[in-house]
């Protein structure tokens, strides 16, 4: 059954089709985290562990929220690693050594692009009359951008 929500369908299916790009950018995501976390050495080894723990925890929450989005607005979700690789702007984990420095600056700059981009998905579902994807996308926005502030501070 389609969904009645007062937006029309050509316009669902476009903030859909963006939904779903982020569904693939935040697996790809949670995978590089779950990486750092099981592969990660070095002093802080017990520290670092436990904080990308948390880090997959909160992603894994937003993909569960993300895909049942894109259902809420009459829509299917994406749920393959083909798609997720076909439809993500993330490259696979580059980073070749195992400590905790090179995990966070390659995390941190797949956070702030991130970033970036749900602030130009936020302008295009304005544009698609779609209020509730647009409150739910700056939702994320904050969520992101608290864990590049945090990415930011080990960093220093």
């Amino acid at each position: 059954m389609k969904a009645n929500i007062g937006i029309k369908e050509k316009d669902t299916a476009a903030v859909a089709a963006l939904l779903n790009k982020l569904l693939a950018d935040e697996n790809v995501l949670y995978t590089k985290v779950r990486n750092a976390h099981w592969n990660i050495e070095g002093v802080d080894f017990h520290a670092q562990h436990l904080f990308f723990e948390g880090l997959y925890d909160e992603l894994a929450e937003l993909i569960d929220e993300v895909a049942e989005r894109v259902r809420a607005i009459g829509h299917y979700a994406v749920g393959t690693m083909k798609q997720f690789l076909e439809l993500t702007q993330l490259t696979e984990m580059k980073y070749g050594k195992n400590d905790s420095q090179g995990y966070i600056k390659e995390l941190l700059g797949d956070y702030e692009s991130l970033i970036i981009t749900i602030r130009e998905y936020i302008d295009v579902v304005d544009k698609h009359g779609d209020a509730g994807t647009e409150d739910f996308l700056v939702g994320v926005l904050a969520k992101h951008e608290k864990t590049a502030w945090m990415l930011r501070a080990h960093i220093k």
